[in-house]
């Protein structure tokens, strides 16, 4: 039986085009970007074009992209380097309670070394309250770090109402936007974002590159430190082969392969709930169904524990999750669900996460629904 994927919010499978180019790129151009000679030349042409195409889907400066390993990288850069750069005008961090562990452990360990961090609650569908936001802030603020879609259930947080607010505050506005950057419209200068970061992973791109966007209204500090490499922002030798496949991986996102695709897993989702309202099978969306990221769909089912879910539908080739992958395969609960139910909240071990991307089909969707279908009916029985 053909395995089915269905954990694409964990990571995307590689798109052709991506694993192509990287090839080539590996094949022949072997330079260092720092180099002045015409090696080095031809890998830092390649870098300033992905430069230029990344600029472009976000609509800003080129000299606004700063290359990295990623999502993680790009998170505690932002969030460590802008309190670190600023207590002397505050040390009042803001962020939610539904963060990615990229954000969270960073704030818990400024947390440790004296900063206040203020995690803002959310309410059970996972919904952000920009008054709780307005009344937290305070004159010695100096981050607001809030991500764009959250990566557990999908809710999309109000991010164009923060940046308004915070326009008036002198506070930095980053946003963690790794799972929505790729089928969201986002364009930090209209939105008010000054950072915001970026995984090449979650767009069939390769692991280990991504970016970090820093407005240039804004000053921040390089967190590793070493060479000259992006105009000293992030010293390193830069991954060509990895910077050119986010490149490609970023111009196949097209705004009509976007609105294609976003239409596709509107339709996976619909269908499933269909057939598991026609089996009679009880579940919950956990999140916002009406304000979300389109590939992702969280589901309560009662009584059966997601663990036993999760290992039954694997040994019949079938990929979801718990939540996220930075999280799932330890023992710890998933803190998003946490955050909406309280802790105590039967949802909290009784829920799973599918995605969809690249590859997806009706026809995976009608089996995998068939498949779960069954082993929910034989878990409960």
């Amino acid at each position: 039986m053909t395995p089915i994927y269905l954990d694409h919010a964990a990571t995307t499978p590689m798109h052709p085009n991506v694993i192509e180019v990287m090839a080539d790129e590996m094949a022949h151009t072997f330079g260092n970007p720092s180099s002045i000679h015409t090696f080095g030349r031809q890998a830092h042409r390649k870098i300033e074009n992905v430069r230029q195409v990344i600029a472009q889907s976000l609509q800003v400066r080129p000299h606004e992209i700063i290359f990295n390993s990623g999502g993680t990288e790009g998170d505690n850069t932002a969030i460590i380097e802008t309190a670190l750069s600023k207590k002397n005008q505050g040390m009042h961090l803001i962020t939610t309670a539904i963060e990615h562990p990229a954000v969270l452990e960073t704030m818990k360990y400024l947390e440790s070394i004296g900063f206040d961090v203020t995690y803002l609650p959310v309410n059970e569908k996972g919904e952000l309250t920009v008054s709780d936001l307005e009344q937290t802030l305070r004159p010695d603020t100096i981050l607001v770090s809030i991500m764009y879609g959250n990566n557990e259930i999908g809710n999309l947080m109000p991010i164009k109402e923060i940046g308004s607010l915070l326009k008036n505050h002198s506070a930095v506005f980053h946003t963690d936007a790794v799972q929505a950057y790729g089928s969201e419209r986002i364009y930090p200068h209209e939105l008010g974002i000054d950072l915001l970061s970026i995984s090449a992973h979650k767009i069939n791109g390769p692991k280990g590159v991504g970016f970090l966007y820093k407005s240039d209204e804004i000053s921040l500090p390089a967190f590793l430190h070493g060479g000259e490499q992006e105009e000293k922002r992030r010293a390193g030798t830069e991954n060509v082969a990895g910077i050119v496949g986010l490149g490609k991986a970023v111009e196949c996102l097209t705004d009509t392969e976007k609105e294609q695709r976003h239409h596709a897993y509107t339709r996976y989702q619909a269908l499933i709930l269909e057939k598991l309202d026609q089996a009679g099978i009880e579940y919950q969306i956990n999140g916002n169904p009406e304000n979300k990221l389109a590939h992702i769909v969280n589901l309560y089912f009662p009584n059966v524990s997601s663990d036993l879910l999760l290992m039954h539908l694997d040994l019949q080739g079938v990929a979801i999750s718990t939540g996220s992958a930075c999280t799932a395969g330890t023992v710890e609960p998933s803190h998003v669900l946490e955050a909406m139910y309280g802790k105590n909240h039967p949802a909290i071990k009784e829920s799973v996460r599918v995605s969809f991307g690249l590859n997806n089909t009706d026809e995976q969707i009608e089996r995998f629904t068939q498949i779960l279908i069954q082993t929910i009916q034989k878990i409960r029985q």
